[in-house]
């Protein structure tokens, strides 16, 4: 295992997978069904639908088991496929949503997300 999964490098990919789902969800899962009102992600409006809760939760879980750690890239530019195949295609479809949304949403994070795609492999 490389260095520290809770550092802020995780952390802040956390926070910008949890905004991109939630815009995501917000937007094209309008109308569904509604977890948990506790269950909401950072500063999501509202709680997320069951599928997006669910995505959330293992995005978060494989980047708390990121076998780079500190020293990770962005997803799109990692060696390593850690996602299964229907994850990983529910998370290509988030990120083609949300991704061009988040400029004007949160534009802070998605630099700081487009700097960590322009780091040079891994320490590993």
């Amino acid at each position: 295992m490389a260095s520290s999964v809770n550092g802020p490098q995780i952390r802040r990919e956390k926070e910008t997978v949890a905004l991109m789902i939630a815009l995501y969800c917000r937007k094209v899962h309008a109308g569904r069904e509604r977890t948990d009102p506790r269950e909401r992600v950072r500063d999501a409006a509202a709680p997320l639908c069951a599928e997006c809760a669910e995505l959330h939760r293992y995005a978060e879980q494989r980047l708390d088991r990121c076998r780079f750690g500190e020293g990770k890239t962005t997803c799109l530019a990692c060696p390593v496929h850690c996602y299964a195949t229907a994850q990983r295609d529910q998370i290509r479809r988030v990120m083609a949503f949300a991704g061009p949304r988040m400029l004007w949403r949160h534009p802070v994070f998605t630099l700081l997300h487009l700097l960590d795609g322009l780091k040079k492999g891994h320490s590993q």
